[in-house]
């Protein structure tokens, strides 16, 4: 028999409190309508009342098969419950759930608050109350509940009791701060609910955890509440959150999901095909921030089912259980065996078989591991551009068609007046090429909508892309997600690496290297192996 685990979502709430995250309502609502189709059963779209764009949110809420949730905080003291205007917005959202935050840790309660111990309680039990009368359920946060437990174990405790027999649904145990071991919280969670002669235990089915990342363990803080007898984790997609982030619902599902002990033992509202859309959710999470994915991500990172040695490559061609502990594909991922000057013949043979290029031929694989060897000694890295890497195979094989010519580029950057006497900068590129016999002139500047001034690489690019003839529409689709500069050696004798990452709009991503004592010309040359590669497919 296995139990039902509910998945609490506060990505739209606490993940909004992420240093330089602001959601628009619009994107609110096209998160909230990810999370629900991934199959989370609580959805917390904010705080009503605290901003414009919450209210929105609530005023437009989208219809889900989740649990939409308003959260807010306990009445204030010296008011009644009826009487709060603040707890009153929370209400008038009319969602279904209610989750209310309040102290736990007396010392926060008398120095934060500046009220009693008897208000704090009181607090809690007339607002949970209220929220019941209304119909609705009630969540109770129980905030810094975890350093109170150390503080004063009593208070802290009195304080779940009222929310309980208040009529709470779920009394969620915080560990506010981040700084709570993982042992620590099991072990807490397991005296809440076995009780003492006194005081009889809280049942664990009515408990939930919400942990910080502050000390990188909120996964982990996370888990041993569960094994020891919560039933609802509350996380953020990508752990957003203040300070150091949440719990991370990305990492946390498909280990609940795919991993034992927890597969047998547990269920969730999220299947095992809805997890195959994990990697394409948390990219999407990443765009609307405008944030670059992190590449070791746990299970949807770029790098996380990457192999690069040479031993660990041959094992993955023999069987891929060697070096992964679940399938890339089981949260929509893929399995990427890079080149570098790391690599053995196992490697290649694998790399070119996924891009569908002939291995057999040995002399010609130890030519390529030889270039491939001397270009990273200069400062290329096809470790992370594996698209430059298949360019470069191709080229060795004879299998790499010449598509258009580059015959010269330009880029000039000028720094003059406007109409209004401000100082303001402007680039120029001027790109010719040769497609099909004919000399193509393309010339763009980098100045956007707003007329502000994206630089000598934003003009390259758009010169590049603006006409390849026959070729044009192909490349079309192409969009810049990422550029990325190192400065190698030092010095006068520095040397610029550029690595660019692009997508298309049938969801491919590639990335692409180019190296050069000039960041304009390492930036060309990564430009167009992104081209070139695309045309390709």
């Amino acid at each position: 028999m296995t139990e039902r685990l509910y998945l609490y979502d506060t990505t739209l709430r606490d993940g909004q409190q992420t240093q330089g995250v602001q959601f628009s309502a619009a994107e609110k609502t096209e998160i909230a309508r990810m999370l629900d189709a991934l199959g989370l059963d609580y959805i917390e779209g904010g705080w009503p009342g605290a901003n414009p764009t919450d209210s929105e949110f609530f005023e437009q809420a989208p219809k889900l098969d989740a649990t939409l949730a308003a959260f807010g905080m306990t009445k204030r003291a010296g008011r009644s419950a009826e009487n709060d205007d603040v707890l009153a917005a929370v209400l008038n959202a009319g969602t279904p759930s209610v989750c209310l935050v309040g102290k736990t840790n007396p010392f926060h309660v008398e120095n934060a608050l500046g009220i009693t111990l008897d208000e704090n309680l009181e607090n809690i039990r007339a607002s949970i109350a209220h929220v019941v009368a209304q119909g609705r359920e009630a969540l109770f946060d129980a905030e810094h509940f975890f350093d109170g437990y150390e503080l004063d174990p009593a208070y802290a405790r009195a304080c779940l009791d009222a929310a309980h027999e208040a009529g709470a649904r779920w009394i969620v145990l915080c560990d506010t701060n981040g700084g709570t071991m993982p042992a620590r919280i099991g072990a807490v969670v397991r005296d809440l609910i076995a009780g003492t002669p006194d005081r009889p235990g809280l049942p664990g089915d009515r408990l939930g955890i919400h942990t910080h990342n502050d000390t990188e363990q909120a996964v982990a803080g996370s888990l041993a509440a569960v094994e020891a007898g919560v039933r609802q984790i509350q996380g953020t997609l990508n752990g957003l959150g203040e300070r150091c982030g949440n719990a991370n619902l990305t990492s946390l599902i498909p280990t609940l999901i795919l991993k034992e002990p927890w597969r047998s033992r547990f269920e969730t509202g999220v299947t095992e095909e809805a997890l195959h859309d994990l990697l394409r959710i948390s990219r999407r999470l990443d765009e609307i921030l405008n944030r670059v994915p992190r590449r070791e991500a746990a299970y949807v990172g770029a790098s996380a089912f990457a192999h690069k040695a040479g031993l660990h490559a041959s094992a993955i061609l023999k069987d891929p259980t060697t070096y992964e502990h679940v399938p890339p594909e089981s949260v929509g991922n893929v399995r990427v065996v890079p080149m570098s000057n790391q690599a053995g013949l196992s490697n290649l043979r694998r790399r070119l078989a996924e891009a569908g290029l002939p291995g057999e031929d040995t002399a010609a694989l130890r030519r390529i591991l030889e270039r491939v060897k001397a270009r990273e000694d200069k400062g290329y890295s096809y470790d992370g551009a594996q698209a430059s890497f298949e360019l470069l195979a191709r080229e060795e094989l004879g299998l790499m068609p010449e598509f258009f010519e580059v015959k010269r580029y330009r880029v000039t950057v000028e720094r003059r007046k406007n109409k209004y006497n401000e100082m303001i900068t402007l680039s120029e590129a001027v790109v010719v090429v040769k497609v099909d016999g004919e000399k193509k002139l393309s010339v763009s500047e980098s100045m956007d909508e707003t007329g502000a001034d994206r630089g000598p690489v934003n003009a390259l690019s758009k010169a590049l892309f603006k006409d390849l003839g026959r070729y044009q529409s192909q490349i079309d689709d192409i969009r810049l997600a990422d550029f990325r500069v190192r400065i190698m050696q030092g010095g006068t004798e520095a040397v610029t690496r550029v690595i660019i990452d692009h997508e298309d709009s049938q969801g491919r991503r590639w990335s692409t290297v180019g190296v050069s004592p000039n960041i304009v010309d390492a930036s060309f040359e990564a430009l167009l192996d992104a081209v070139r590669w695309k045309l390709l497919q």
